[in-house]
């Protein structure tokens, strides 16, 4: 049976205490945290970096999924892998060379993972996708929480999960934006492998009943 992995999106969360959150989160059965940072350019909010990642390295040993909303990611590639982050998901609209910061961030230790906003095709994919742990399929465009999900995004998920088992590729498929318990079952049958919820996760604690109801949703009991 192929594993759905729930990843909470710590833009949600209470920044004032994100020890705390963190702490709570791994005491709720959850395996990944997901760090949305933002540099007030790409999008236009501005959240956490790198001092703040490693800050809190130590007091989790949660699975550090970090998206990086920044313009040239490639700049702080190094800072990310001394502050602790397990993947680092760069967007295909950020960089210029893709490949060249591709490679870049598997040399320097992490895992590698690729963002596309809702509007770009996943032709860009054609040649990378062998060098990629992870895509994320951003369900709304990106920068602000709490938003719905976009409709023709299931589409582009079933398209994905085809393009993966043709070329024999072992890359994760995670979506990011309006993500529920009530189409958690569907992304997951489309073909996502990790699903990103912000509101709907940190809105409803406690944490590890809410964690439940999304593994009880995802397998439809």
């Amino acid at each position: 049976m192929r594993e759905c992995i729930l990843s909470p999106s710590l833009l949600s969360a209470d920044f004032g205490n994100l020890r705390a959150e963190l702490i709570a989160l791994e005491k709720a059965g959850l395996k990944w945290v997901h760090w949305d940072v933002m540099d007030g350019l790409f999008v236009p909010n501005i959240t956490f970096g790198p001092p703040v990642i490693k800050a809190l390295r130590t007091a989790s040993s949660l699975f550090f999924d970090v998206h990086l909303m920044i313009e040239r990611p490639e700049r702080y590639i190094e800072d990310f892998a001394q502050a602790g982050a397990d993947l680092l998901c760069v967007h295909a609209e950020s960089t210029l060379h893709l490949e060249r910061t591709l490679s870049a961030i598997r040399d320097s230790g992490m895992q590698v993972g690729l963002s596309l906003n809702p509007g770009t095709p996943l032709n860009i994919l054609e040649y990378v996708l062998p060098q990629l742990d992870m895509v994320l399929i951003m369900s709304v465009n990106p920068g602000f929480g709490g938003q719905s999900f976009i409709p023709f995004c299931r589409d582009k998920i079933r398209d994905l999960k085809k393009m993966i088992q043709e070329k024999n590729a072992s890359t994760l498929i995670q979506v990011d934006g309006g993500v529920t318990l009530d189409n958690a079952r569907e992304l997951f049958t489309l073909g996502a492998d990790v699903l990103v919820s912000g509101s709907a996760f940190f809105g409803f604690p406690p944490y590890d009943q809410r964690h439940r109801a999304f593994l009880d949703a995802i397998a439809g009991s």
